[in-house]
Formats: structure tokens, sequence, C-alpha cells
């Protein structure tokens, strides 16, 4: 069983009203996610990681940390970050459902206490990686970062939503001004029942 590049759930276009244009798309999706995928499939060929799921790869590579899966970790955890990615975001109105809301303000005060937070995370992550929100091991809701292509199934924690903090991710939007990237996908591109969908 080969993995297969997502098709998108929106159109190429569907994002650029919001910040995100048609080409960071054809970029970010078509090349780079595609990139992860096509190195993956021939990473794991006639590997014990062979026929395994994604997940069960993702968790396997990272708690082996051996230098020889590295480049299977790697693209394992890129190819399912992304597809959570594209998942996460949308181009509807996306209003907040309450049952989010509650739980947010119950574990960061208000909703703009987590998004300043969510984006700080961000802003914050040197080099590539990813600012998530998690269900903790615990049950309680928290705001991570990591570096390059770890993730929250490294942890045993749940991913609520996750924004890439890779360069190829805004720098066709934003250039250099990863605040406003993140700041606008909060207030623009989450696809909030999606996250609500993950609690």
């Amino acid at each position: 069983m080969s993995f297969e590049l997502p098709d998108l759930p929106y159109a190429h276009d569907a994002l650029a009203s919001k910040g995100m244009s048609k080409e960071t798309l054809e970029y970010h999706h078509d090349l780079h996610h595609n990139a992860y995928v096509t190195t993956l499939n021939k990473l794991v060929e006639g590997t014990e990681w062979a026929g395994k799921s994604l997940e069960e790869i993702v968790k396997g590579t990272y708690q082996a940390g051996a230098v020889a899966q590295n480049g299977i970790f790697n693209n394992a955890s890129q190819h399912w970050n992304h597809t959570q990615f594209w998942e996460m975001m949308g181009p509807g109105e996306n209003a907040l459902p309450g049952e989010l809301e509650k739980a947010i303000v119950e574990s960061f005060g208000t909703f703009d206490k987590f998004k300043e937070d969510f984006a700080a995370a961000g802003a914050g992550q040197f080099g590539s990686g990813w600012a998530w929100l998690v269900k903790d091991t615990d049950g309680g809701l928290k705001i991570t970062k990591t570096e390059n292509g770890v993730n929250p199934l490294c942890f045993g924690q749940t991913a609520l939503l996750g924004c890439d903090v890779w360069e190829h991710s805004y720098y066709i939007d934003f250039r250099n001004k990863r605040p406003a990237y993140l700041a606008n996908f909060l207030d623009n591109l989450v696809n909030w029942e999606n996250v609500a969908s993950r609690l």
C-alpha cells in the first residue's frame, strides 16, 4: 500500500480572498506536500514500515530515533501534518462552535488570549516548524510548538489545530512577516468546525 497525496478539500483559489493565494497552494500542496509523499513511498519500500499506517510510522520512527529512519520520520510526519493542515482551513465563514469556544475559554481565559498565545508560539518557533493547539494526555487544552516535522502524535497528544510556519507556507503571500501570516491564519483561514470535530 503506497501513500497518496490527498486532494485539497477546496479549490486552489478558494482561500485567495482570505489571504492564502492560489500560487501558495499550488506550490505548498502540489509540490512540497507531494514531495513528502513521493519520498516517503520510496523510503519505506522493503522496510519494516511498508504496509504500516501513517500514524504507526510517525510514532514508531520518532520513538526509535535511529539515524537510518530520520528520513522516513521526516517525510511521514510532514505528510501527516499537511493532510491535517488542509482540513483545518476552509473558505467558509468559519464561526466558532460553542463547545470549542467554552473549552478554549476554560483553558486560556479568553478566545483572544488563546489567539495571542498561539500566534506567539508560531512566531517564536526558531526556524521551520509548527504551532499547535492540542488536547494533552490529561484531557486539557495546551498550545505547543514543534521543530521541523515533529507533531503531537509523537507525544500522545491529539492535534486540534496546527499552523505550518515553514517559510514555504507564507513567503509568497507574506514574505518574511510570519506574525502577520499567523494573525491572518487565526482570523480568516481556520475551519473552526473541523477543529471542534477533533475534540
